[in-house]
């Protein structure tokens, strides 16, 4: 069955998916991530599948949306989930942690940065992991934007998406965002936000 014949089901038209690259992984996949791949391209990297993509966005953010929006904390220390993170948190009033993941940030109250949260976002588990390893450690849940090269060790949700490409990264947390909203009640269940994806997008300054 096609990923095109399921578009009227999905969140977006096929095509906002497919032109942003979301569903684009890597030249490796754990055993954690095979069952959210649509297929291996002879000469490319694992192709995720959108309809699980779309699936698991929905799940997050009923989930998400269970929490107090100032107990929800989104991380990035990847470049490209900068923007996207501080979106998510200034349009659903959560908290957002950009750059290096201090160590003690979530387990240590006498530390400046010191942040209180009930559940935790990341942007890539390969790269926040230090932000992983201590919600475990407070015992609070993840939810994961992971790729098909991840490891899933402390991770309790994953959404299934390129979480290495700055539209990709900016169309799935526009779409979280929209629909933690949605679940909330504080946009109508067709309701959009003031914004498109385009805005959720880190831009690249160019020297």
């Amino acid at each position: 069955m096609s990923q095109g014949k399921q578009s009227i089901e999905l969140l977006v038209p096929i095509n906002v998916y497919l032109e942003s690259g979301v569903h684009i992984g890597t030249h490796m996949c754990t055993k954690h991530m095979k069952k959210f791949v649509y297929k291996l391209k002879p000469d490319g990297p694992y192709i995720l599948d959108v309809r699980k993509i779309d699936e698991r966005i929905r799940i997050a953010a009923k989930f998400i949306a269970r929490y107090k929006p100032e107990n929800v904390l989104a991380v990035s220390a990847r470049q490209y989930g900068f923007t996207p993170v501080q979106k998510f948190a200034e349009f659903t009033n959560a908290k957002a942690v950009i750059g290096r993941f201090i160590p003690g940030t979530l387990t240590n109250p006498y530390l400046d940065m010191y942040v209180e949260a009930d559940i935790l976002i990341v942007t890539d588990p390969r790269v926040d992991q230090q932000a992983i390893i201590e919600a475990s450690k407070i015992g609070i849940p993840v939810v994961a934007i992971a790729s098909t090269d991840a490891k899933l060790s402390n991770v309790d949700l994953v959404i299934p998406g390129n979480n290495k490409g700055r539209k990709s990264l900016a169309v799935i947390y526009w779409l979280l965002t929209r629909q933690v909203l949605r679940e909330r009640g504080a946009l109508a269940p067709d309701g959009e936000l003031p914004v498109g994806p385009e805005a959720f997008e880190t831009k690249v300054v160019s020297r």
